[in-house]
């Protein structure tokens, strides 16, 4: 079966959880709840997931569905033990991201007087320091693949170096996924790079939408395709009303 760029991206971010184990995989947006849902149920059986809210599920539900069967209740200081502890790999969205992975969720402009209010940075800080993060971002081009961000909301692996070994000893940044590729930090100075591009996907057109120099080593292969096995889970199990069109058009 022919896969479509959504189903190719959520499968991108279902690796994001690859040898994850038993912890919470925390996703915000379609895809990549759906990447969660989808690890679980294929190569990643050990995963923890909530129905969206503070449900840990039995088995992971259709998008937007009720929770079914219920193993716990994750109340919010709950969470917050698995975030503080380690316990959460959580992937989520960014407005701005720089090259070293510094996040902005907060407000765009000048931080005085912004052009525009988003959400604040809400629980990114202690996302990054705690536990392990990763990013997925529907729609890359240069206005969020910045050379600088205009609030600092996750952290990056600049900003941790800076906080010195003691604080930042937990700082874990993994995989940046977008519409066009697949990027991680395996750098020496723990900048971008790229991993993978999407199947009918350049290289060129990934930098063209990209605000910063990449690092880029030798050929780049194509994000893998999803098995016949996962498209059918995410077409007929996890999503059959297509919802993850309204993120990436195909």
């Amino acid at each position: 079966m022919s896969a479509t760029r959504a189903e190719i991206c959520v499968v991108a971010c279902a690796e994001a959880w690859r040898g994850d184990g038993e912890i919470l995989a925390a996703a915000m947006g379609t895809c990549s709840i759906l990447g969660a849902r989808l690890a679980r149920l294929t190569f990643d059986p050990g995963l923890l997931t909530t129905d969206g809210g503070a449900l840990l599920t039995a088995e992971a539900v259709p998008f937007g569905a009720p929770a079914g069967a219920v193993e716990g209740w994750l109340p919010f200081r709950e969470h917050l033990w698995l975030v503080q502890n380690g316990r959460r790999h959580v992937m989520m969205g960014a407005s701005q991201i720089d090259k070293h992975g510094n996040t902005n969720i907060s407000a765009i402009g000048d931080w005085a007087r912004p052009k525009s209010q988003l959400l604040g940075v809400r629980g990114a800080p202690g996302n990054t320091i705690c536990n392990p993060t990763s990013y997925w971002i529907p729609k890359q081009s240069t206005r969020v693949f910045v050379p600088k961000v205009d609030v600092v909301s996750g952290v990056g692996h600049d900003r941790a170096a800076g906080l010195g070994p003691q604080a930042a000893r937990f700082h874990d940044l993994r995989r940046v996924v977008t519409d066009l590729a697949v990027f991680d930090f395996g750098t020496p100075d723990g900048s971008m790079r790229l991993v993978s591009v999407h199947p009918g996907v350049e290289v060129e057109q990934v930098k063209a939408a990209t605000g910063f120099d990449l690092t880029i080593d030798g050929d780049v292969p194509e994000t893998r395709r999803p098995t016949d096995e996962e498209l059918r889970v995410i077409r007929e199990v996890l999503d059959p009303k297509g919802l993850r069109y309204r993120e990436v058009k195909s």
